[in-house]
């Protein structure tokens, strides 16, 4: 999907739009009062106040409508500058622009406003010649938005759109649009009866329903299985801890803001965890490890809880409640790289069986300047940054660098895979940790008899069990491979009454052998039951007519074809097995 931000023209032609929006809206609703209209990655938006006056979704066309008039017009845009006084003259019966004069840089002298027809706004510019060269457009939505993003301000609508230089970028562009919401991992999550949410339980907080948590299960077992044979052992902590562990840790002065609120109870703070290591660095610590134990892995399938921004929640993507696949590796200094290398090869046989090709590896730095994020010690994050480009270059894995992206106790390698629709975003990761263990006062004994301390790498690789879940609806548009699948097959009589007893003899057959198997033996037709089941995506169809019953055999049809196999019931357990087994 284009950046309207990284490409200028686009982006100087998404801000005039923005502009004929808001002379729109002040058009149809004369009483309209704007805050900002920015450019951003898909388009633009302007936040407006229309008082008591509502825009719904069907307003949008009649908005449109009215831009195109105006464009068609064909007004010049002009720029004008002004004074500070002069611009609160102008716009002195406009408390929201006032406010942005006000807080603008005294250094600022000149401030500049564009004006075309009977439409005048703050900007700086720059905007293109004409509104006649505003021609490819569409507004694609309105949601609500706090004055200046503080949910304590007054709610405006935000309006969005897009505009392109041609139309057929625009019409290719909405293809898209219409794509990723095909593949919306919440809209599949409702359709497919996967999980939901509720603002009486609260926003951030999904709820996996029968056939969700089939899925979620299958993941953990699956990356469970993984890490049992490279030798993890898989604990499970409390979802609460004290605030004093957080503090000796790190995160309460690094990353308070990203957590709910203590609890006093009893005499005692807690705080819902949003992260598991100072629990995993409790368990290390619990007792004395000689070398000859080293490398320790602690794995734990972990609630956690971190406070999103509303705005930020995004179904089970990003959500206020979410379980990591998280590891603790305890390691000596010389056993850094080939750890390092075990997770590596780890993530990348994952990504192997799940066929995610496009990603891109990144090496999350600390920002020097930034005092206050990142644990304060220079020679600590020297040494942890050169350790782990060095593992990276002697592995030949190409990634690139970003300054400010650790986390606040060390380095990291980050996988950020590009989803079918949408921005990237990071899956799995792997944090080079020189710190934590000091602050734990972790040790063991080295083949000297002497105290030592560990080096730690934390690292997930399915990130989190939901997003990861919420990455793979996606990808596969919710027709998930067999041994995902909720429902693997579901057995349709052609006619209930006639083959319904060799249609539950076919079930139970598949059900002993531990298949998720569906009987729909409803009295509804046949092509309504085929209809709904291609509705839930099932992988695999059995119909059953006189044929098959007469002869013991199964027909079947897979999901997204229309060719119908007929084969024994052997054949087909031994197929629908062998699909399992091989995770196709």
């Amino acid at each position: 999907m284009i950046n309207i931000k990284e490409d200028e023209k686009l982006s100087v032609l998404n801000h005039s739009c923005a502009h004929l929006l808001a002379q729109a809206v002040k058009h149809l609703y004369p009483e309209a009062k704007f805050w900002v209209g920015p450019v951003i990655e898909e388009g633009f938006y302007y936040d407006i106040d229309l008082g008591d006056v509502v825009i719904k979704e069907e307003d949008l066309e009649k908005i449109e409508k009215e831009m195109k008039k105006i464009a068609k017009d064909g007004k010049r845009i002009v720029r004008e500058e002004l004074t500070k006084e002069e611009a609160k003259e102008m716009f002195h019966d406009d408390p929201y622009k006032l406010d942005l004069i006000e807080r603008m840089d005294e250094n600022e002298v000149t401030i500049s406003a564009y004006r075309q027809g009977d439409f005048v706004d703050l900007c700086r510019g720059p905007h293109v010649e004409t509104v006649k060269e505003i021609k490819y457009f569409r507004l694609l939505k309105v949601s609500g938005a706090y004055w200046k993003g503080d949910a304590s301000n007054k709610m405006l609508q935000r309006i969005y759109g897009i505009c392109f230089d041609t139309e057929e970028k625009l019409e290719e562009h909405l293809k898209m649009l219409e794509e990723a919401k095909q593949r919306d991992h919440r809209k599949l999550g409702k359709d497919l009866e996967l999980f939901m949410t509720d603002d009486l339980v609260g926003r951030g907080l999904p709820m996996f329903l029968p056939n969700g948590y089939i899925v979620w299960q299958e993941l953990e077992n699956y990356i469970k299985e993984k890490e049992r044979k490279l030798g993890y052992l898989h604990v499970m902590t409390p979802c609460v801890g004290n605030v004093e562990l957080y503090k000796k840790s790190g995160h309460w002065d690094h990353y308070k803001e990203n957590m709910f609120p203590k609890m006093d109870v009893d005499g005692e703070s807690f705080v819902l965890r949003p992260m598991n290591c100072p629990h995993h660095m409790m368990i290390y610590a619990n007792k004395l490890h000689s070398y000859k134990d080293l490398p320790i892995r602690i794995g734990e399938i972990a609630h956690d809880f971190r406070y999103e921004a509303s705005g930020a929640v995004k179904g089970i993507e990003r959500g206020r409640h979410f379980c990591q696949n998280d590891a603790h590796l305890f390691v000596t200094k010389e056993q850094i790289k080939s750890e390092f290398k075990n997770v590596v090869d780890l993530i990348f046989d994952v990504y192997k069986d799940f066929h995610i090709t496009n990603y891109r590896c990144v090496l999350s730095l600390r920002d020097p300047m930034d005092k206050k994020k990142y644990h304060p010690d220079d020679e600590m994050w020297n040494k942890a940054e050169n350790e782990l480009r060095e593992v990276l270059n002697e592995l030949g894995i190409e990634y690139t660098e970003e300054i400010g992206e650790a986390a606040f106790y060390g380095p990291k390698l980050d996988v950020n895979v590009r989803p079918a629709v949408g921005n990237e975003y990071t899956l799995s990761t792997c944090q080079l940790d020189f710190c934590l263990p000091m602050k734990f006062d972790l040790k063991y004994i080295d083949k000297n008899g002497e105290k030592q301390t560990p080096v730690v790498l934390h690292r997930a690789i399915l990130g989190s069990i939901d997003r990861f879940m919420a990455y793979i609806l996606e990808e596969t548009k919710g027709a998930l491979p067999v041994w995902l699948s909720p429902v693997q097959a579901t057995v349709l009589p052609v006619s209930p009454e006639h083959q319904g007893d060799y249609a539950k003899e076919i079930y139970e057959y598949l059900e002993g052998y531990n298949l998720r198997v569906k009987l729909d033996d409803r009295s509804e037709k046949l092509g309504y039951r085929i209809r709904e089941a291609q509705t839930t995506k099932v992988p695999f169809m059995l119909i059953l007519g006189d044929k098959e019953k007469e002869e013991g055999m199964i027909s079947y049809r897979r999901y997204g074809q229309e060719e119908t196999k007929t084969v024994s019931k052997k054949e087909f357990l031994d197929l629908i097995r062998d699909e399992i087994k091989d995770k196709k």
